[in-house]
Order: structure tokens, then C-alpha cells, then sequence
């Protein structure tokens, strides 16, 4: 994969062991010659994630509406910086230039993130892997609801084949080189 964009959390407040991880899956990103994606963010796990990139030489876009440029949100060295009007500019930017996503821990707009890209990949507007980075089983109550939406018919068990989940970044990269998309089409039986 050329460029992975990853989703995870901005806040400061979160277990350090997060932190560490995010640090980590940057690292390694650069090291197998990913570019990353991500939200120009310097706290949480997209600061971490860019601090790991930018440890190992490794090449960043950050992506921001241009309205966090005067919260004072963003990381300084964040390495090409793409502004946007909107938040959801931000998500087609970053949707657009992606090979892959890493969905890492966050909140609601994690969460937002996670569930746009999977509805596009359902909806055939694309074929790229969506990983689930399950830090500390952060995402397993998540993937417990969508097994739950499964047996009332709100959704088919076939979602589940349109991401993965994995409890590494081993099993990130390892599933990324792994990867073979899943050809769904959400209204046909």
C-alpha cells in the first residue's frame, strides 16, 4: 500500500498505552515505505502517529479543515498540509488519496470515519482494505453491536467481510499485504 490513511482520536486524556501503540503503527508505516494520511492533529493518537512517521523519515499529508488552523490543533511538522473548508471536504480528501485505512481507537468522529468508509466500500464507490487496529479491545463492544445489528436483519453478515480487525500492527501490515476485496453488492440476494 502507497498511502495509508489512518483514523484515530485527538484527545490528550486517553491511557498512554494508545499513545504508544499509535507511535508504533506510524514507525512501522514508514518502514515498509507507507505514506501516511491523517487528520494534521498533534494530540491523541494523531499526534502519535505522526510523531512515529516523522521518527522514521517517513512522508505525511496531513489533511485539516481550515477552521483548526486557528484552534491551534495542528501538529507543526506535519509535512504536506492540504486545508479544506469542511470536515467532510476533509474526509473526501482523505478518502481520495488513500490506499488503505487503519481505523485506530477514537470517539465520535473516529467512529463517523469508520462508518463512512465502510458504507462507501458496501456501496461499491470503492475496494480498499478497512482495518480495525483493536488496541486493548477497544473496538470489540463496536464489532459486538454490528453482530447484534446482524441478527435482527439490520445488516447482512457479509459487512464483516468488507473490513478486518487486528489486535497488532503485525496483523495490520500482515493483513494489508494479505488483502483480496470482497465483491458485495448490498441490494442483491
Amino acid at each position: 500500500m502507497k498511502q495509508l490513511c489512518i483514523f484515530g482520536s485527538s484527545s490528550e486524556s486517553i491511557e498512554r498505552s494508545y499513545i504508544a501503540v499509535a507511535e508504533e503503527l506510524g514507525r512501522e508505516a514508514a518502514r515498509r515505505g507507507c505514506g501516511v494520511i491523517y487528520g494534521a492533529g498533534k494530540y491523541g493518537i494523531m499526534g502519535a502517529v505522526s510523531r512515529g512517521v516523522r521518527a522514521e523519515g517517513g512522508a505525511l499529508i496531513g489533511v485539516s479543515p481550515d477552521f483548526f488552523v486557528e484552534l491551534d490543533v495542528l501538529t507543526e511538522d506535519y509535512g504536506e498540509l492540504l486545508l479544506t473548508p469542511t470536515m467532510r471536504e476533509r474526509k473526501a480528501v482523505m478518502e481520495d488519496k488513500a490506499d488503505a485505512f487503519v481505523i485506530c481507537p477514537g470517539g465520535i468522529g473516529t467512529f463517523e470515519e469508520f462508518f463512512e468508509v465502510i458504507t462507501l466500500k458496501q456501496l461499491g464507490r470503492h475496494q480498499k482494505p478497512i482495518i480495525i487496529l483493536n488496541t486493548n479491545g477497544y473496538y470489540t463492544p463496536m464489532l459486538d453491536m454490528m453482530e447484534q445489528c446482524c441478527a435482527q436483519q439490520f445488516m447482512s453478515e457479509d459487512v464483516h467481510r468488507l473490513f478486518s480487525v487486528a489486535e497488532s500492527i503485525d496483523e495490520v501490515f500482515d493483513q494489508l499485504e494479505n488483502y483480496s476485496a470482497f465483491q458485495y453488492n448490498k441490494y442483491k440476494k
